[in-house]
């Protein structure tokens, strides 16, 4: 199997900035270690679906927001 390429920018950490919401912020909403959130920023990991909801809840966007960008 081939090596896995990260994608170059992630939507989490994108929508995190136009809402002026740290990862810490975002963590203590959520009940998550900010470590957790620094991960899903970094593309190291990803968040569970149900958590991807809960993220785009707080966030107020769609959740397909969080996976790839739909508004221009």
């Amino acid at each position: 199997m081939g090596k896995s390429v990260k994608p170059q920018y992630n939507r989490l950490k994108v929508l995190l900035a136009e809402k002026n919401m740290t990862n810490k912020q975002l963590a203590a909403r959520l009940k998550v270690r900010e470590g957790t959130v620094s991960r899903w920023c970094t593309n190291d990991s990803q968040p569970s679906l149900e958590t991807c909801y809960k993220i785009a809840k707080l966030l107020d966007v769609d959740v397909r927001e969080l996976l790839i960008q739909t508004k221009k």
